[in-house]
């Protein structure tokens, strides 16, 4: 597996937690949370810290139902998946200026320059932030 530039990695063990950031792309959030415990020796995966970006279609409950049924008999079966959404910002190409998409006209105006020339910088993230564990 190619940890790259993607994951950084901790153990805190008062805390009982394992702290990492990994981009899902090719793996599972069950694939990646499991890997990591087993290469730090943890009996159990509790919770599970995900980060994803609010334009994403992804609806947390049903995040966790799937995630209830795919962990079944692993050592993530029952573990808490605790969401954190990550607010859309754009980005304008011409004068640089950063803010937020405001979802509900989906407006790409840059509040400083008025240019229409922008992308978006953040709001489409999916990745492990965080694994509890015993």
């Amino acid at each position: 597996m190619d940890l790259g530039a993607h994951l950084s990695l901790q153990k805190n063990l008062k805390a009982g937690y394992i702290f990492h950031a990994r981009t899902i792309r090719d793996q599972s959030i069950l694939d990646i949370s499991s890997d990591y415990a087993r290469r730090n020796q943890a009996g159990k995966i509790v919770a599970i810290d995900l980060q994803i970006g609010e334009v994403t279609d992804f609806d947390d409950e049903w995040i966790q139902r799937y995630f209830d049924f795919v962990s079944k008999g692993t050592m993530a079966e029952g573990a808490k998946l605790r969401i954190t959404r990550i607010p859309a910002k754009l980005q304008c190409n011409s004068c640089s200026s950063l803010f937020p998409l405001d979802r509900s006209t989906w407006n790409n105006q840059c509040p400083s320059c008025q240019s229409k020339d922008t992308q978006l910088v953040s709001g489409r993230e999916f990745r492990v932030e965080a694994l509890e564990v015993n």
